[in-house]
């Protein structure tokens, strides 16, 4: 797995950080930057908090919530049986814009994954997630921050048009770098299946396993 990668906040964002961990600590959703767009981010592993991340999207129950991690080490925590090419594609594209679709391990408890064996895990390429995921001593939900079937949303600014008061912070560390969501990859079985194409190619997926990639 690659090392890992040093953060960097300047000192107003990393109290941020620190508001941040405490609302999650307590069951609190807060907006925050991510590499690809602004996410909503509650502990994966407390489900009363999940649950809120519904509530405020209006998110379908039956669909899994993505998750979020400090690093890429991580992947043996919240996951089982990780296959080899797994491992190759968290070690070429973490952390960035890829989501692997894994068997989680016990700890990511049903409300994230609406009950399905299975979780999309990713490291992002942004220092504000993944130290509050390491404050934290938990993975984070990792949906973006707006009302389902909205345009996501890559600023602050569009995050409290869109959701106003619904959520107890939100960090603002100016537009969103990449500004389109992961790819979300299922590595389950012996094929890889693209259940979403963003920010990463299935050109450059096929380029780093020598293998093709379906869609579903």
């Amino acid at each position: 797995m690659a090392p890992r990668k040093p953060l960097t906040l300047d000192p107003s964002l990393s109290a941020q950080v620190d508001v941040a961990v405490s609302h999650l600590s307590r069951s609190g959703v807060v907006a925050i930057p991510t590499d690809t767009l602004y996410g909503l981010a509650a502990s994966a592993v407390d489900p009363k908090a999940v649950a809120r991340v519904f509530v405020i999207k209006g998110r379908p129950g039956g669909m899994a919530m993505p998750v979020l991690l400090a690093d890429p080490q991580d992947i043996d925590l919240y996951a089982t049986d990780v296959s080899e090419v797994a491992r190759e594609l968290a070690n070429r594209f973490w952390p960035g814009p890829l989501s692997l679709v894994v068997t989680r391990s016990e700890a990511i408890p049903d409300a994230a994954t609406a009950g399905r064996d299975t979780v999309a895990l990713r490291v992002p390429d942004h220092p504000v997630p993944r130290e509050i995921a390491r404050r934290l001593g938990a993975p984070i939900t990792g949906t973006s921050a707006n009302p389902s079937r909205q345009p996501a949303a890559t600023t602050a600014a569009k995050v409290r048009e869109q959701l106003g008061a619904a959520v107890d912070l939100v960090i603002d560390a100016g537009e969103s770098p990449i500004g389109e969501g992961s790819t979300i990859l299922d590595v389950t079985g012996p094929a890889l299946i693209a259940l979403r194409v963003g920010a990463v190619s299935i050109a450059d997926i096929s380029a780093a396993t020598g293998m093709p990639v379906a869609l579903p």
